[in-house]
């Protein structure tokens, strides 16, 4: 996904950020994400990683 399309004008702040909730929302959902499709999804997205905080 390309923000920089607000930048150039060819897209509103609420139209992008309503792309980028439908991705989440999707991507929650099940759907694969590109990595993951590459093979590459295991080590895509850890939120919490162990001893990050103490």
């Amino acid at each position: 996904m390309n923000c920089g399309s607000v930048l150039d004008g060819d897209r509103s702040l609420d139209e992008m950020g309503h792309l980028i909730f439908s991705q989440i929302i999707k991507t929650a959902s099940g759907r694969k994400t590109k990595s993951e499709l590459l093979g590459y999804g295991e080590d895509e997205f850890v939120p919490w990683q162990p001893g990050g905080t103490y």
